[in-house]
């Protein structure tokens, strides 16, 4: 038995036209000026302007920041910042999917403790908590709306940074599914497989506890339900609400019982290639998973049988392969691409990918323990 922690913003609000009585809560809480972090896209989508408007009811100003990038970069920060300071917002709104979070919270961080977000990579390196922040979710998959991970692209050293801190947990996250409505299929797809790739890692790891355990098996069991609809049918309410649950769901499991190499190694691809980090994890995970079957093999037998495969009278290896299978499966029916090379991913690269993962690997909670030649080999079986 030993001492665990458990990370979650303290109000979560969820389900269809959450999103007016999100503004209302925060309203009553003494905020004057909020600086909305979202990117271009979502603007153009209308759910800014929605969100603005709400504000402007209750009498909260709003200053729009739209220059996140979808993977957000140091430079995004600091430009965010400058106008959080030339405008003296006491708030901190992100409207958007993970890149929109995790911009926001970079900015929110150094709002409080100063510096560079640089200056806070690794594990709790910040003194103060960030200035406060509401995060608006529009997609199914980061959960970076409700998490104490924030991700950013170092520019110089292209890079992705891992800043993991209780104090970037936003106060308050939203999940209303109307929000997510249209999405492209595409971005349905890769975020979905985010969430999956999210429960699975935090399933498997060493740092499970019964409550992420149970967090993420239904997390896996609504993305194996649902993610094909959603992915086709984008105007489905029903499809998109199991899916904001299953990736809340998966955020309240990996958000405390962490990561493994997959997400090390997704990060160098999309820091290096600017890639999308969802499609990254998919086509990763069922070969790491491979990797740490001969550890964890009871452990991902479960992972099938919460896909809704039928493992009675398998054996635990044959449980793992099913699970593999099943996610091989799903990836395919929502157009995942088969292999890295179709991303860009070029062979003399992967040395340099590799090393970067072992390095943001440093404290992770992978059930097998890798070396560089391990991590190596298992980019090249996924090319």
């Amino acid at each position: 038995m030993t001492q665990t922690a458990f990370y979650i913003p303290s109000v979560n609000l969820m389900g269809p036209g959450c999103l007016r009585n999100a503004i209302n809560h925060i309203g009553g809480q003494g905020f004057t000026h909020a600086l909305i972090v979202t990117d271009p896209g979502v603007v153009r989508s209308g759910i800014v302007e929605k969100v603005t408007g709400l504000m402007t009811e209750i009498g909260l100003a709003s200053t729009v920041f739209d220059g996140t990038h979808p993977n957000p970069t140091t430079g995004n920060v600091e430009t965010g910042l400058a106008l959080l300071q030339s405008k003296g917002c006491d708030l901190v709104v992100s409207v958007g999917g993970g890149s929109s979070h995790d911009c926001a919270k970079g900015i929110a961080l150094c709002a409080t403790n100063g510096g560079s977000i640089a200056d806070y990579e690794g594990v709790d390196q910040s003194p103060r908590p960030q200035m406060p922040m509401m995060a608006i979710n529009t997609t199914a998959g980061t959960a970076s709306e409700m998490t104490r991970f924030c991700i950013i692209t170092d520019e110089t050293r292209h890079v992705k940074m891992a800043v993991v801190d209780w104090h970037v947990t936003p106060i308050l996250s939203v999940n209303d599914p109307e929000l997510m409505l249209g999405k492209p299929p595409a971005l349905t797809a890769a975020t979905g497989m985010d969430a999956l790739t999210h429960a699975v890692e935090a399933y498997v790891s060493t740092a499970a506890t019964p409550i992420t355990d149970a967090c993420a098996l239904k997390a896996i069991s609504l993305v194996a339900t649902h993610l094909r609809q959603a992915v086709v049918h984008g105007d489905d309410l029903a499809a998109r609400d199991a899916m904001a649950y299953a990736q809340f769901l998966a955020g309240m499991a990996f958000n405390n019982a962490s990561l493994g190499y997959v997400h090390a190694m997704a990060h160098q691809l999309g820091g290096f290639y600017d890639l999308p980090h969802g499609v990254c994890n998919a086509v990763l995970l069922p070969h790491v998973e491979a990797y740490n079957s001969p550890s964890s093999a009871a452990r991902l037998k479960e992972v099938a049988a919460a896909m809704g495969k039928d493992v009675s009278g398998l054996s635990d290896d044959e449980g793992a392969q099913a699970a593999i299978a099943a996610i091989r499966t799903l990836s395919s029916d929502i157009g995942i691409p088969a292999g890295l090379t179709e991303l860009g991913l070029k062979d003399s690269d992967i040395p340099t990918l590799a090393a970067n993962a072992m390095k943001d690997a440093c404290g992770l909670t992978n059930p097998r323990r890798a070396n560089q030649t391990d991590i190596e080999a298992i980019f090249r079986s996924a090319a």
